[in-house]
């Protein structure tokens, strides 16, 4: 008897280890919390979290996803979440406790948005634990942000994606704790006072306002960027404004000096605001741009703080803080090289701001003090001299805030290891010197797929909110995991670095130097630009002039052949945002194709016999039609989401920077222009 009740409670022991061993799950939540102690494992699975009660009332957050169909008890031993606001809690805004017991989760937010980011936080443990099939954790959360201010930048002026987009990207940002968003909006606002402004795709006001209550219920803040007296071409194009044009001849800038030009600036500027209802800034952009002075004897510094003192006045007539790209007052000072070389020592930067500053304290009383100065350095915010401009605004009680990039004119995807070290400089620098925020800006001047953008948007939330917890390869991990699977967390399914490389060659594949974003303005750009063809004789004397683009292409390949092994694995084990992978597939496949068609006119220029020549002949009259295959499926996983075309009536602008986006009514037109012409010439070389 004894021996049978050993052997029944030594089974009974065995099945409770090997459920504890079950118990256990990984979980990366993202951004990391400020403070957080896992103690082992508590007695509820995600299924079991059904019922809620509020200590005061507080009306439950937003939430979705694992949490959508959770319902609200009366008496707190029925609910497995508990929680309230306490205004008192020793935490910053936006913070809040997070404690999982043995069967119930006490949930304590600073105010309304620390409760929306604790249940947000609680999704992601739940979320982990539905996929692992475990139990939650027993644990302690203590949370809060470094950085009060989380915005992300949404350039809109090239493209505009489906309405549904932006309301599910707010989610995604909610569950990531952005709590900013900054829209440049250029035509993409049906405009009532302007209406000539707006593109025939523009969303309304009421509509802009719909989405705004929605952001503002997840604790987004939208803000427009509405460019001025620079960056105008959206509105100096049509006729109608060309008198307000600084250079009749140029679209880029306004005429400072023209009252007219603020009437339609200020018309621009109340109808922006009023399809935002609940921001506090008005983004008036003011970068990169030189204005005549008209024989006024004004200097371009003079005419730029005329200019700014009105647009900043009006801003705070309508109660929003003017945000200004601070870079032309430093350029026309002459400080403004200083803050994007690294090399540069403390004692040379103070040299030359001893040299330089007079030039800005001349006119540092027509400095507006209501204004934001933003300092954008997206390579280098650790320079000496980024840091000293930033340091000069302050000492001068002028506000100041820093912008970073995720993508800047990175073609097909960021690359840069989506910019993290510069993102992680930044965010880290700005917390240190006790500044409210940061912007992430996301140009949409090479137009990719916004969905790529998403590991840096997760990066910045990291950094923003959490400091340097992690490394970057432990972000990256934790990035898979949250947008993938817990399966795909580690390192072998980091495909996205490697891609870099590929898309980095393919951009000039095909082309003699860097000009992909210049086909457009030459007069023959197939011979200005096109690499030649092999003679139909062969003999090798074309593989030996292009041996170094070859070796690229070799290489780019094989990676493009690893990648594409990796995202059909991680689609098959994925548990959600499996149109990422298809989105990247996409890129992917194009790049590959640009490395086949070189690979393919070697094989025909080496070719050693008359068989050989045919086979690889055959090969080359296979390649248009292989293209638009795969540009039929790219514009198809792309219009999933996006709009791919400009209204048919839509009017380019003179495109002054070069915006491959900017360049074609149609996507393919802009995005494949040089491909499409690479084909032209195969076609006519080889008579096919």
């Amino acid at each position: 008897m004894k021996k049978a009740l050993f052997l029944f409670l030594s089974i009974i022991m065995f099945q409770f280890s090997c459920q504890s061993v079950e118990k256990k799950g990984d979980f990366k939540l993202l951004p990391q919390p400020q403070h957080i102690t896992i103690k082992g494992n508590s007695s509820l699975k995600y299924n079991q979290i059904l019922y809620y009660y509020s200590k005061s009332g507080v009306a439950l957050p937003i939430h979705n996803g694992i949490l959508e169909n959770i319902k609200t008890v009366s008496a707190p031993e029925d609910a497995q979440i508990i929680y309230s606001i306490d205004k008192n809690l020793d935490v910053k805004q936006e913070g809040y406790t997070l404690e999982i017991s043995n069967n119930q989760i006490q949930i304590t937010g600073k105010d309304n948005a620390g409760l929306l980011y604790a249940f947000q936080t609680l999704g992601q443990l739940m979320e982990d634990a539905k996929e692992q099939d475990v139990f939650l954790p027993t644990c302690f959360i203590k949370d809060f942000p470094l950085l009060s201010y989380r915005a992300i930048h949404l350039d809109i002026k090239h493209h505009i994606d489906k309405l549904d987009f932006y309301y599910k990207l707010f989610d995604k940002l909610a569950k990531y704790k952005i709590n900013a968003v900054i829209v440049e909006m250029e035509d993409k606002l049906k405009y009532k006072r302007q209406p000539v402004v707006a593109s025939g795709d523009a969303l309304s006001i009421e509509t802009w306002q719909k989405l705004s209550d929605y952001a503002i219920e997840r604790n987004i803040e939208i803000s427009p960027l509405i460019q001025g007296l620079g960056h105008a071409s959206f509105i100096l194009k049509h006729n109608i404004y060309k008198e307000l044009r600084d250079d009749p001849q140029s679209d880029w800038a306004f005429n400072p000096l023209n009252p007219k030009t603020y009437k339609v600036q200020f018309d621009l500027y109340l109808d922006a605001i009023e399809a935002t209802p609940h921001g506090r800034f008005l983004h008036i952009g003011g970068d990169e741009v030189h204005t005549t002075g008209r024989n006024s004897g004004k200097s371009p510094l003079e005419l730029q703080l005329l200019w700014l003192n009105k647009v900043c006045k009006f801003a705070e007539e309508h109660d929003r803080t003017p945000i200004f790209w601070d870079d032309m007052p430093l350029k026309f000072a002459g400080v403004y090289n200083a803050m994007f070389n690294k090399k540069l020592s403390i004692k040379e930067v103070d040299e030359i701001w001893r040299k330089k500053e007079p030039k800005l304290l001349k006119f540092l009383d027509q400095f507006p003090k209501n204004c934001i100065y933003m300092r954008w350095n997206y390579s280098s915010p650790q320079a000496v001299g980024n840091s000293k401009a930033m340091d000069w605004f302050r000492s001068h009680n002028l506000q100041v805030m820093g912008a970073t990039a995720g993508q800047t004119t990175w073609v097909l995807m960021p690359q840069n290891e989506s910019n993290m070290e510069n993102i992680k400089a930044f965010a880290l620098s700005s917390q240190k010197s006790g500044l409210n925020g940061l912007l992430l800006t996301l140009w949409d001047d090479e137009s990719p797929h916004f969905t790529l953008y998403t590991r840096g948007i997760l990066s910045f939330a990291e950094y923003t909110w959490s400091g340097k917890k992690r490394n970057k390869e432990e972000i990256k991990a934790a990035y898979r995991q949250r947008e993938f699977s817990h399966k795909l967390s580690s390192a072998e399914y980091a495909f996205i670095d490697k891609l870099e490389k590929p898309v980095a060659f393919w951009k000039n594949a095909l082309l003699k130097g860097n000009k992909r974003n210049h086909l457009k303005k030459m007069k023959d750009p197939v011979s200005e630009a096109l690499i030649a063809l092999p003679d139909k004789n062969g003999g090798g004397g074309w593989t030996k002039t292009n041996q170094d683009r070859l070796q690229k292409a070799k290489e780019a390949a094989a990676i493009c052949d690893t990648v594409a092994e990796q995202i059909k694995t991680m689609k098959n084990l994925t548990a959600r945002n499996n149109y990422t992978l298809d989105v990247y597939e996409q890129v992917n496949n194009m790049v590959r194709f640009s490395c086949d068609a070189l690979l393919n006119l070697e094989a025909y220029d080496t070719a050693q016999n008359e068989k050989q020549k045919t086979e690889a002949f055959k090969r080359i009259k296979q390649l248009p039609d292989e293209f638009e295959k795969l540009r039929q499926n790219l514009d198809e996983v792309y219009a999933v989401t996006r709009n791919l075309d400009k209204p048919a009536d839509y009017l380019l602008d003179q495109d002054h920077h070069s915006h491959l986006a900017n360049q074609a009514i149609l996507f393919n037109d802009w995005q494949f222009y040089a491909e499409k012409l690479f084909l032209r010439k195969l076609k006519e070389k080889y008579d096919f």
